[in-house]
């Protein structure tokens, strides 16, 4: 059996949890307690740019927030 979460081929998702932390998801499984949804169905591919795009800061926001003295950005 083929690893779900590297298929080419597959649909995937993009879920985010309160951290704004990204991952891929495979579209067949449901979400995770704790993640939603952000981007597709797509393919494995657009959903590495839409990720790539958009965590553009791989620190947790309780960190950012707590270094910074700010409010975790959405």
């Amino acid at each position: 059996m083929s690893n779900p979460f590297e298929n080419d081929n597959a649909s995937y998702l993009v879920v985010r949890n309160d951290e704004l932390q990204h991952a891929l998801w495979p579209a067949t499984l449901p979400v995770p307690a704790g993640w939603t949804t952000v981007h597709g169905p797509d393919s494995r591919g657009a959903c590495l740019d839409h990720v790539e795009e958009h965590w553009t800061d791989m620190r947790p926001a309780s960190l950012v927030a707590a270094l910074d003295g700010t409010a975790p950005r959405d």
